[in-house]
Formats: structure tokens, sequence, C-alpha cells
């Protein structure tokens, strides 16, 4: 389904350009840190209380120190709160771990990103190729339920669809922990289940609308004609002629749609709707009440948010230079 041309394609822009070469990088390295979380992370990321003895008061990270207020003999006094090893890039305003959650949170904004988006896919393409395919009242009733949903902003479809469902965390056993490999660890990866599905429902309709299009601009060409001229039913010309033809505006746009679903499931969590606490959007939200004094509660989330759309984006742009053939050689190499 990936001809010689445009592999040849992506290789070349790859060699060429080092934006692909950033992103893959980054891209990879969150992977590799989502995947090995049990085993990167320093203390369990849900375990609470690691506060300095003295103050009372969430660790700095190694570096920094703050000063804060205690009671002390009936007065209050100012104190300065230093950071510790065990604690390298300090603790939250619960007493977690910054480091572990962060680490944590990485699993959360990946797998939400990926399965939404994959699910969006086998929503979205099927109604769009079947509208382009046969046109007529088809086209126009599947496209009207696509256009009322586009009508709604994304968050705020969201919001509306999480109150009808609710929020239910789906846990999976985490086989790093299960194999006796991490101690200590959480034994399950908390997944949102609504809001992946809820994030699906909200992005389905661009897949459609670019699945619509392609089968618009195939379904009139020679070879569909001739295998229709053959008897071949429709579900076979959809699947054999007009699919493999329309993979390259999808996979574009999917790589896309990763970064966006990451975007909206931080926005959801930072509100209180993810249904896990393992998150960096939750994170974000934290810390921004303390947000002068302890401000690597949420820098440190937004930061991964960032590189994570960052990395995302930067391989997008690397898919459509390579596989778009209206971007000229000596272009895709800017």
């Amino acid at each position: 389904m990936i001809s010689d041309r445009v592999r040849s394609n992506l290789a070349e822009t790859f060699r060429e350009s080092l934006l692909p070469k950033v992103g893959v990088l980054l891209l990879v390295s969150i992977l590799l840190m989502a995947m090995f979380a049990p085993l990167l992370a320093t203390h369990d990321p849900t375990r609470t209380g690691h506060y300095d003895e003295e103050t009372g008061s969430a660790y700095p990270p190694l570096g920094h120190e703050y000063d804060t207020q205690i009671a002390q003999g009936g007065e209050i006094v100012d104190v300065t709160v230093e950071p510790t090893t065990e604690h390298v890039l300090g603790t939250n305003t619960v007493g977690q771990d910054v480091y572990s959650r962060f680490v944590y949170g990485a699993r959360v904004s990946l797998i939400v990103g990926l399965l939404a988006t994959a699910l969006a896919v086998v929503i979205g393409v099927p109604i769009g190729l079947t509208a382009g395919y046969y046109g007529g009242r088809i086209d126009d009733a599947l496209m009207r339920v696509a256009d009322t949903m586009l009508a709604f902003p994304a968050l705020v479809l969201a919001l509306a669809l999480i109150g009808v469902f609710g929020e239910s965390p789906v846990y999976v056993p985490d086989p790093i922990v299960w194999a006796g490999l991490a101690e200590g660890m959480p034994e399950a990866i908390p997944i949102p289940g609504t809001v992946t599905v809820v994030a699906a429902l909200v992005i389905w309709v661009w897949f459609a609308r670019v699945a619509r299009g392609e089968a618009l601009s195939l379904r009139n060409e020679e070879y569909v004609k001739a295998a229709r001229s053959f008897g071949t039913d429709d579900r076979t010309i959809l699947l054999r002629h007009v699919l493999p033809n329309s993979l390259t505006p999808i996979i574009v746009l999917a790589t896309i749609q990763v970064a966006v679903i990451i975007l909206l499931e931080a926005s959801l969590a930072y509100l209180g709707f993810s249904g896990t606490t393992l998150s960096w959007g939750y994170e974000i939200e934290q810390g921004q009440d303390v947000l002068r004094t302890r401000p690597w509660i949420s820098i440190l989330p937004g930061v991964g948010i960032m590189l994570a759309v960052i990395s995302v984006n930067l391989i997008g742009d690397w898919f459509r230079d390579a596989l778009d053939p209206n971007i000229e050689g000596s272009e895709r190499g800017a």
C-alpha cells in the first residue's frame, strides 16, 4: 500500500531536512519514557506526603530554593526550603514526586492521542469514502451530520459528551510491574476511556471530509470504471482501489490530529474531566495556585505537552512534504 516512490520521498526528505530528525528524536524519547515509566520513575507517582520535614512544604528541584512562613514558638517566622537529592525535580502541593508524575503523565497523553486518532480513523474514513463514492442523498445525509458536529467548538462538545457519558477510566495491568521489574509502582495503567472515545467523536468529521474528497476525485478514475465494468462490487472497489489511493492525506491528517488530541486531553484534565490524576494537564492545574513560589510544578508538565505536540507536528510536516505531489523536491529539503 506504500509505493517505492513514497518510501523514496520519505527517506529523501528525512535526509535533507533537520526538522524531521528533531521530531522523530523527540517523539521516540517520549515514547520510550512512557513505555518504561515504572523503571524510570524514582517514586510511586500516586504516593503523597513527600514534604520537607522542618516546614511541611513541598521540596523544590535541585538548584532552587524558596522562602515560606511557618508557625514556631507562637510566632510566624520566615524559613527557606532547601532541595533534596531524593526528589531531583521537587514535589507538588500534596507531596508527590514531580519527576515520577511527569514520566507517568506521558503515558496518558500518548495513549489517548494514539487511541483516539485510530478510533476517529475507523469511524470517519468509512463514512467519508461511502459519502464520496455514492454521492447523492447518501452524501448529503452523512455530510450534514458531519457539519452539525463541526458547528460546535471541540472543547465545548467534548465537555458536553463527557457530561452525558460520565468519566470512565479503564485500568490496564502494567506488564513491567506485573513482571516484578518495578516494585512499589502502580500495578495498572489508567486510561481515560471516556476522554478517548469523546476525542474520537470530536475529530472523526475531519477524516470523513478528507476521505470524502478523495473518493469524489477517485470514483471517476479509469481503473475504478474498469473495475465496475468487470462486475466488481462496490465494497471491493472501495477497499482495493479507492482506500489505498486515499491514504496519503489521511496519514498526514492523522499525525496532526494526534497533537490536537494531546492538547484536548490536557485541557480536559486541567478542568478535572480526564478521569485520572496521572496527566500533564492535571499537574498544570495542581500548580497554578502556587505558580509564583513553586513554578516547577506546572512548568515541567507544560514543557512535556509542548515537546510532544511539537514532535508530532514536525513528523506531520515531514509526511506532508514527502507525500504531497504538489511540493517540489527542492522545497522538501527546505
